[in-house]
């Protein structure tokens, strides 16, 4: 294996907690210390619920109860300090870039002189590029490389900004620490993992899609894990639709193996996403999934028939046949399970590591 101990590298994120992108950063600082870099992350606030490799450099630990603007500016200056003194070959932005003045802040004072990756984790372009124009054309430009996490992200990307610099690197499947674990139920169920977020996940076609199915009646039960500010929507509308005795939501966990690992399929109902990691966790714990052909990823994971079923987005009525096809052909469930492994082979760490470890190679010589 290749040593990159002289190259120093930077992840910045906000979190490693309780999100898909989250846990995919902490992914990515395991598989490139695993490659011998000299690895940092720089979380900007202190949560942390996943397990990384590396320095971490906790700036949440610098926030004081008043958080005003004075504050933040002092916190700021120590990531620029700490930045200027560790001299990196490469820093990888994780975070979400939505103001076009903190982005202006970033390039102009926190990141100047440093070579700068930026990652984007959802075809939703806003959330990591300003809609004032002119901060997110000076991203693209000072940035060595842009990273997509699907090749529908990278693509659109260069197209909007009339770039070359995106390029495609899916994240990898996980590694979870356990397996062959008991249910954490009795009853058989279905699972979705994701923030209670309406506007993002679309709670309301996943609950119109499991009451279609049906299959509450065959006692399969829906297990919404998660926590966010639409709890209280979901919740009404779970009683609205009379589904009190078979949906429950679940606090979220680092720990979701069993959980997924027990379901009899995972679903997906987002407006949009990047390359949901859920889907191939799911699929790496051997458990079929069913998602909406949203932008983007999903039709990049799932091979209708073989590893689950895609249907078209906003459609109750396909969701809820999907559902019920799972569960009332077994043949065909089996048939999906079998094939789960070997659909997601290509995501494995030793394939993805890699294709990182090239493109940092790359950049530095920037």
């Amino acid at each position: 294996m290749p040593k990159y101990s002289h190259i120093k590298v930077c992840i910045v994120t906000i979190s490693l907690a309780k999100g898909g992108a989250e846990r995919s950063t902490a992914i990515l600082s395991q598989m490139l210390a695993a490659q011998g870099f000299d690895v940092h992350l720089v979380t900007l606030t202190n949560a942390i619920d996943y397990p990384f490799a590396g320095k971490l450099f906790n700036l949440g630990e610098f926030k004081d109860a008043q958080n005003n603007a004075l504050s933040r500016f002092k916190r700021f200056a120590v990531l620029r300090k700490y930045l200027k003194r560790e001299k990196f070959d490469l820093i990888i932005d994780n975070r979400t870039r939505q103001s076009g003045l903190k982005e202006l802040y970033y390039l102009n004072y926190i990141y100047r002189k440093q070579r700068v990756v930026y990652v984007v984790r959802s075809f939703n372009l806003d959330q990591y590029f300003p809609k004032q124009k002119a901060a997110s054309r000076l991203m693209v430009k000072r940035a060595v490389k842009i990273v997509g996490v699907a090749k529908a992200v990278s693509e659109t990307v260069n197209t909007r900004f009339n770039t070359n610099k995106a390029t495609t690197i899916y994240n990898p499947t996980p590694i979870f620490k356990t397996s062959n674990t008991p249910s954490p139920f009795k009853e058989k169920y279905i699972i979705f993992l994701g923030r209670l977020v309406e506007n993002v996940k679309n709670f309301t076609l996943l609950l119109e899609g499991y009451k279609n199915s049906n299959i509450s009646a065959a006692k399969v039960h829906l297990k919404i894990m998660g926590e966010g500010e639409d709890k209280a929507f979901i919740l009404n509308k779970i009683k609205q639709l009379g589904l009190e005795e078979t949906v429950a939501i679940l606090p979220f966990t680092a720990d979701i193996q069993p959980y997924v690992a027990n379901a009899e399929f995972l679903t997906l109902t987002s407006h949009y996403e990047g390359f949901p990691r859920v889907l191939i966790e799911a699929l790496s714990q051997q458990t079929p999934v069913v998602s909406v052909d949203c932008k983007s990823g999903p039709n990049e994971i799932v091979i209708q028939g073989e590893n689950g079923i895609l249907v078209p987005n906003y459609d109750a009525k396909a969701l809820g046949d999907a559902f019920a096809k799972m569960i009332n052909e077994p043949e065909f469930l089996l048939h999906c399970k079998s094939n789960a492994l070997s659909s997601i082979a290509h995501l494995k760490t030793e394939q993805i590591a890699p294709q990182w470890s090239q493109l940092i190679l790359d950049a530095i010589k920037h």
